[in-house]
């Protein structure tokens, strides 16, 4: 029985912790993680449904099919008679159908994904020498989940990357969305999710300093672990976005100091710094997101002050201490 299950919608400098080095002009000789393709086996499913492919998936993916089975139809029993009638049906919905067909054809060779991948995670487990690396796995949500996570298991939903211009996407979300709907922000959510499950949240999530110091640490250490990837496209931003966070760091800074934002428990004001809507409440160019960029600036401070190592930034709850030290004052 898994004790952890994370369904999570859709996602440079050394440094004293003896990590090794990743992707380029770091360590290039890390093993490309083996990604299983559950989605093209489910596929074959679907168009094919003979009984020996559904006894073949349900011995060779079990935990994958349980998640999603809870997740989408919340039957968590795969051994249930309607349960493979229910996902045969659901994935066989045209429009569906078409975005399944679509993002296989996409990332029918994974290579490139693989070898970051491994790069990535070769970076975290210099880090954290007792981390379990999980096995790694690819579905189709349908535009719902965008990352599944259990104790030794993580996926991300392929349909969620087909690009910006894809046009089912045009339908359903906003641009801000649709910035972090890119093949490049795979990776980093793969990292991003299996860290935040290691690591899930220990502070007030009312309180704006806990949160953004939080969400701050993740963001620097995935910036360390893919250094090739711009910042921008790592904070799902457009490049304008974020030269708009660079130059209005002071003011955004200063705007959650007078307004008593930082310490006040208020859980919708704190909600709305994490939002990837954009943050009208400072003008209308304003990108969202801006606690957890906020995050990164003041934990790369307290990193370029104290030279911790990341295991120890990481295991470390006293966040006000952490801006105390940082001195971050833009």
């Amino acid at each position: 029985m898994n004790h952890k299950l994370f369904i999570i919608p859709a996602l440079l400098m050394l440094i004293f912790c003896n990590c090794c080095e990743s992707l380029t002009g770091r360590n290039s000789s890390a093993d490309p993680i083996h990604i299983n393709r559950f989605d093209k086996a489910l596929f074959q499913l679907i168009a094919q449904g003979t009984p020996d492919l559904q006894e073949k998936i349900t011995a060779g993916y079990p935990e994958i099919l349980h998640i999603i089975g809870l997740g989408v139809f919340d039957i968590s029993d795969i051994n249930n008679p309607v349960f493979f009638d229910k996902l045969i049906n659901y994935y066989a919905e045209p429009a569906l159908n078409k975005l399944y067909r679509d993002a296989i054809k996409q990332f029918d060779n994974i290579d490139r994904i693989e070898a970051d991948l491994g790069a990535g995670f070769q970076y975290l487990k210099s880090c954290f020498p007792t981390m379990q690396i999980p096995a790694v796995y690819m579905h189709v949500s349908g535009l719902q989940q965008n990352t599944l996570v259990s104790d030794s298991l993580l996926s991300v939903s392929i349909d969620k990357y087909l690009g910006f211009d894809y046009p089912l996407y045009q339908d359903f979300f906003f641009d801000y969305q649709l910035r972090k709907m890119i093949p490049e922000r795979i990776v980093p959510d793969y990292l991003k999710a299996w860290l935040l499950s290691e690591y899930p949240f220990k502070g007030n999530s009312r309180v704006l300093l806990d949160r953004m110091i939080h969400e701050g640490k993740i963001l620097y250490i995935i910036h360390k672990a893919l250094p090739k990837v711009l910042p921008e496209v790592l904070s799902g931003y457009s490049s304008s976005e974020y030269q708009w966070c660079k130059k209005n760091e002071k003011v955004v800074w200063k705007t959650m100091i007078e307004r008593n934002h930082l310490y006040t428990p208020d859980a919708a004001t704190t909600e709305s710094y994490f939002s990837d809507r954009p943050s009208d409440f400072f003008s209308n160019d304003a990108p969202g997101n801006l606690g957890s960029w906020i995050g990164r600036q003041i934990v790369t401070k307290y990193m370029d002050r104290m030279k911790v190592s990341i295991e120890d930034l990481m295991n470390d709850t006293d966040y006000q201490e952490i801006l105390r030290v940082s001195r971050y004052k833009p």
